[in-house]
């Protein structure tokens, strides 16, 4: 009877330890946007996106590995700077993260990919310069439409729909805004456009007055800028100023209400942009994903919210088919996946672009985008 009491409190003892054993483990996920400086709205965007991801994820109590697991969210704040950027790299890096959703700017994306690759961390960005992709880095993904896309597609829908012959080129210098301006010329010249001026600022500037009294004499019809809402909302402005009638033609950096709020009452129709992705409000996942963010947010879904929570639905998803947290392990299946998510659907290519990126026109209304087609 002392024998069987015996490995009766054992067994009791060691309860505890199994018990410890079963407990959940923290999964860290890294997050790389700004979230200071000019760009910080277009972080707080992606960061919303992201939180909603792993709210609605550590909700299905999901087990991985025979583990419980719950995502936690590491949130840092690159400024949209390179230099920061690959600080918040290697600290992501030194954490021990899963994966990295972002960063958003390419400018920041191209130095900062190196250092997830040459760790072997999945990196799920949304930047959209071509160079990206083109690194042969196994560990890096774009999880949204790149410049091939975003300016080619507003330089076709420019020719075709808007019927213009004459455009300027403006773009800020950074790995985004020359990227993209380079794709919209490329497509622009192919399809009988002329190109009447090629200027640049920079992401920090504004005033435009210089380069806009230059442009003005050429007459275009309309001028492209490759930047961010916030250059691109003071331009409008001053464009205003000058008399300067045109069109303002642009991609995903001024496809935001930001431009509309930057740009005051010069803001209207005549700013045309492009964003990939279908168009959410004729997706019923997309109307339902807007409406959850205006709820939880007080404030409507931007450019990116849902291409950050679909990128973490993504690296889920991947996990969960590999059985597994590591990226070892689920960056083939990651390779290889076919998932439907909010801003469309997603599986990549050789290059880890996406196999179909499908790009909006929005035009402005009300001091806010609204989309007019895929395109």
């Amino acid at each position: 009877m002392f024998t069987h009491i015996k490995i009766a409190l054992l067994f009791l003892a060691a309860y505890p330890l199994l018990s410890q054993s079963e407990e959940t483990q923290q999964v860290k996920i890294g997050f790389s946007s700004p979230l200071t400086g000019a760009q910080a709205a277009a972080g707080r965007d992606n960061q919303g996106g992201l939180s909603m991801a792993i709210s609605q994820l550590n909700s299905q109590h999901l087990v991985i590995g025979g583990k419980k697991i719950q995502f936690e969210a590491v949130m840092e704040d690159d400024q949209g700077d390179p230099r920061a950027g690959v600080a918040v790299a290697q600290k992501l890096v030194d954490m021990n993260v899963k994966a990295v959703i972002g960063p958003y700017n390419s400018g920041v994306t191209i130095p900062a990919s190196r250092i997830y690759n040459n760790a072997s961390i999945v990196m799920a960005s949304v930047a959209s310069n071509p160079k990206i992709t083109l690194q042969g880095f196994r560990s890096v993904f774009r999880v949204a439409a790149s410049d091939t896309q975003l300016g080619g597609k507003m330089a076709l829908y420019a020719a075709k729909e808007l019927k213009l012959t004459k455009v300027a080129i403006i773009d800020d210098r950074t790995a985004y805004g020359q990227g993209l301006a380079l794709e919209f010329a490329k497509l622009a010249k192919a399809n009988g456009m002329q190109i009447l001026a090629n200027e640049y600022t920079n992401d920090k500037a504004t005033d435009f007055n210089a380069i806009l009294t230059s442009i003005k004499a050429k007459k275009p019809q309309a001028i492209f800028y490759g930047g961010y809402s916030p250059q691109g909302g003071p331009m409008l402005r001053q464009m205003k100023q000058l008399g300067l009638n045109v069109m303002l033609l642009g991609g995903d950096g001024i496809c935001a209400p930001e431009m509309g709020r930057l740009a005051g009452d010069a803001i209207s129709d005549q700013v045309v942009c492009t964003q990939g992705g279908a168009m959410l409000d004729k997706l019923a996942s997309g109307k339902s994903f807007a409406d959850s963010y205006q709820k939880q947010y007080n404030r409507p879904a931007e450019t990116y919210a849902a291409s950050f929570y679909d990128g973490m639905m993504l690296v889920a998803a991947a996990m969960k088919a590999a059985n597994s947290i590591e990226p070892s392990k689920y960056l083939p299946v990651l390779e290889k996946i076919q998932y439907k998510g909010v801003a469309g659907s997603y599986a990549f290519d050789a290059n880890h672009d996406l196999q179909q990126s499908a790009v909006t026109i929005y035009r402005f209304k009300g001091g806010v985008p609204e989309a007019v087609s895929s395109y």
